[in-house]
């Protein structure tokens, strides 16, 4: 039978246009934008992943003698190709590699570029050390002498018992002197300011000649006595504990010949870089990384840990989105539940989603000028007119940056919030209805439950965001480095008022900001791991949180 000729075969140029009808080119197209898009995100997070990764893996340490007769010694970081403008290789391809050469108070510079055609000689010597410190980077030379008590050791070896025994007593030392110093001292100071601040309070509510605050002026005397005697006290162990430290000593010699005499408490971390096998090495590298996550910065936030910036982005976060949550729901429910649909709602829809694409600065000023000086203003001349004229809430803080990436983000939370509503069937509203159930324990019971989990993608969409943002948060309390953290064992204990770190903002800081570029790079790049990893955790927390919820509601929705 003659098969008709509608169903025959196409031609070649009817194949070709059969293609683009089942739209098989568009499919290949979209395919390979998603595999370019893939690739790219996964290009960028390997990228973070090595260099984060690596940055605490220890270098060996190369001593170089080079054809002028110098000679210095550090740890090469990278390598390139340039070409020299002049000399006798001038336009030629020549490889040169940046050294750490530290001893920034010896020689004045941290790193430098030596050419292969510098070098005459290279080695790596096995007593070399190299020592991390709390103050003017690391130091790389030999070790020359070690001083307890005043007494040079008979080794100088730090691998020695007595020697490690010299450094743990000085490192016990200086935590004590730190503790002493911002912690118990610390205290005293706030208690004396405490009192001096409800005294001033008490002489503006009451005036100088009541009774009261003449009583209360009798007692802050008197109190003043006694935390005076307990500041003198914690000052004279302090200054014996200082006297004793600085007893224990060690001398370096750099490469020069130069001696660099220290106190040992001043070395947080020495080894001999050149004879670590890969036990030694993996040491090092785990105990970089538990400074880098327990302690606090240093040297310009270029070394030492950043767990004030941890605390501070996770404690943000999370008091962003409790902010954030209770508006947009709430906001949403309206809009979607009670609100009459009509031109005034629909321009409330078209306002929130023009709200999404304001850049985040516009935001931060805002939060400056409305929340901080205007709200925070009148909050402290209400209630904190002791403090006057130093603002309490009238300037930059948690509180402050919360509510700012709360607005910010409370765009994305309505939007999501309201597809879901309108993903629950209208069936179920009916039948809750027909039961008797009222309109709000319907959208409580019924509607809330079942559209939790797409009100949670919003939150998580939003959490996201805000974790990462900076711009705001530069004008409305992150700063460079802060003393105090937001949550501590004083009361009230949570500070909402203080400024705080944040990873974000010291990527900036140590990228952008720092005395030493080269220092901050490694930094920036574990920084920028650390804020994945957290923004991850929180994100992987409330997804397995929706995921439950879906579960428990899948035989009725989902």
């Amino acid at each position: 039978m003659t098969e008709p000729a509608a169903l025959s075969a196409p031609s070649g140029p009817a194949r070709a246009g059969d293609l683009a009808a089942r739209g098989e080119p568009y499919l290949w197209m979209l395919g390979g934008a998603l595999a370019l898009g893939v690739l790219m995100v996964c290009g960028f997070l390997a990228l973070v992943l090595w260099n984060g990764a690596a940055a605490f893996w220890p270098k060996p340490v190369e001593a170089l003698a080079l054809t002028d007769g110098t000679r210095i010694v550090g740890e090469p970081t990278r390598r390139e190709i340039f070409h020299p403008a002049e000399g006798p290789h001038a336009g030629k391809a020549v490889r040169r590699t940046l050294y750490r050469t530290g001893n920034f108070d010896l020689s004045g510079e941290d790193y430098r570029w030596v050419a292969e055609t510098e070098i005459a000689a290279t080695e790596r010597p096995g007593d070399m050390v190299l020592a991390e410190r709390l103050e003017w980077g690391v130091f790389i030379g030999r070790v020359k002498a070690v001083i307890a008590d005043g007494v040079p050791l008979s080794s100088a070896d730090i691998r020695d018992r007595q020697v490690k025994a010299a450094f743990a007593e000085a490192e016990r030392r200086w935590r004590r002197i730190h503790a002493i110093e911002r912690g118990e001292i610390g205290a005293i100071n706030r208690e004396m300011e405490r009192d001096r601040l409800a005294l001033r309070k008490e002489l503006l509510a009451s005036g100088e000649s009541s009774d009261r605050y003449r009583q209360l002026a009798a007692q802050v005397a008197a109190r003043a006595t006694e935390l005076a005697a307990g500041h003198r006290t914690l000052a004279e162990e302090s200054t014996r504990l200082r006297e004793r430290d600085g007893r224990d000593r060690i001398v370096f010699t750099d490469a020069a010949g130069s001696e660099k005499d220290m106190p040992l408490s001043a070395v947080t971390r020495i080894y001999h870089a050149n004879d670590l096998g890969w036990s030694g090495k993996s040491a090092v590298y785990l105990s970089r990384w538990k400074e880098f996550l327990t302690e606090e910065p240093r040297e310009a936030n270029t070394e030492g840990g950043v767990l004030p910036a941890i605390f501070g982005t996770f404690a943000m976060t999370i008091l962003m989105v409790i902010l954030v949550t209770p508006f947009g729901v709430i906001t949403a429910l309206y809009l979607r539940e009670y609100a009459r649909q009509g031109r005034v709602v629909a321009l409330v829809r078209i306002s929130v989603n023009n709200l999404a694409g304001v850049p985040s600065i516009v935001y931060g000023v805002f939060g400056l000028g409305f929340l901080a000086y205007l709200v925070g203003g009148n909050i402290d001349r209400l209630f904190y007119p002791e403090r006057l004229p130093n603002p309490t809430f009238g300037t930059g803080g948690m509180l402050w940056a919360s509510l700012t990436l709360a607005l910010l983000t409370v765009p994305v939370v309505i939007v999501a919030t309201e597809e879901a509503l309108a993903a629950v069937p209208r069936s179920m509203r009916e039948g809750s209805l027909a039961c008797g159930a009222s309109k709000w324990q319907t959208i409580r019971r019924i509607v809330l439950p079942r559209a939790m989990p797409g009100i949670l993608t919003g939150v998580i969409l939003a959490m996201a965001r805000g974790a990462g943002e900076v711009a705001p948060l530069m004008l409305v309390g992150v700063v460079k480095l802060a003393p105090d953290m937001p949550v501590d064992g004083v009361f009230p204990f949570v500070h909402l008022e203080r400024s705080f770190m944040h990873l974000g903002f010291h990527i900036f800081d140590v990228g952008f900001q720092s005395r030493n570029a080269e220092a901050g790079k490694p930094m920036v790049f574990v920084t920028t791991l650390l804020l994945i990893a957290l923004i991850a955790a929180m994100n992987v927390a409330a997804i397995v949180i929706r995921n439950r919820l879906k579960r428990r509601f899948a035989g009725s929705q989902f």
